[in-house]
């Protein structure tokens, strides 16, 4: 079978970071889970430059939620990370499995009274965005609301894998950058 390439190891979280401190941004990632007591944390350079993944024990909206204390505690501490971004499912960037995903995972997460958005970022595929949208927006019975929705659908795409989460708000996500600002 076709070897898979490093970004389809099993990841629950991605971080973007500058380009060319991928090195700094997994021991700083691997140092902050592993201060929080996930001592078996793993992080590691994607094949998208700026981009680094890793898995963590913790569940991947608690980890958001442990480091955002931590970084709280100590500003100091983060350096090179931007963004956290908690991934709960990872499946194979194609439209059919995405889609599948998508109806058997999360549409019996959004009721039909809700309403949801997609959020996608993607790098390295040739699929376009429209394509993605669609594959995974068929699937979910409830009524779009791209300003203010009940849920966010995250789909990102890394090359050949695809991370997908089903957030209650943007503030799950974690940006350094804006934790840093509120403590101001």
């Amino acid at each position: 079978s076709m070897r898979l390439s490093n970004s389809f190891l099993e990841f629950n979280l991605i971080t973007p970071c500058p380009r060319n401190r991928e090195f700094e941004a997994v021991n700083e990632l691997e140092q902050i889970l592993f201060d929080l007591g996930d001592e078996k944390a793993k992080a590691w350079e994607s094949e998208v430059r700026g981009l680094i993944l890793a898995y963590t024990n913790f569940e991947p909206f608690e980890a958001i939620e442990k480091i955002r204390k931590y970084i709280k505690e100590g500003p100091w501490r983060v350096r090179v990370l931007k963004r956290i971004i908690p991934i709960e499912f990872v499946v194979e960037t194609d439209l059919e499995i995405i889609s599948k995903l998508c109806r058997e995972k999360i549409s019996n997460r959004i009721s039909p009274s809700e309403t949801f958005r997609i959020t996608l970022e993607k790098r390295h595929t040739d699929l376009s965005s429209r394509e993605i949208i669609d594959a995974a927006a068929k699937q979910i019975n409830a009524k779009v609301d791209l300003e203010n929705p009940q849920k966010i659908i995250l789909i990102e795409v890394v090359g050949n894998a695809t991370g997908i989460s089903l957030l209650k708000s943007e503030d799950q996500i974690l940006n350094v950058t804006k934790e840093l600002l509120r403590e101001g």
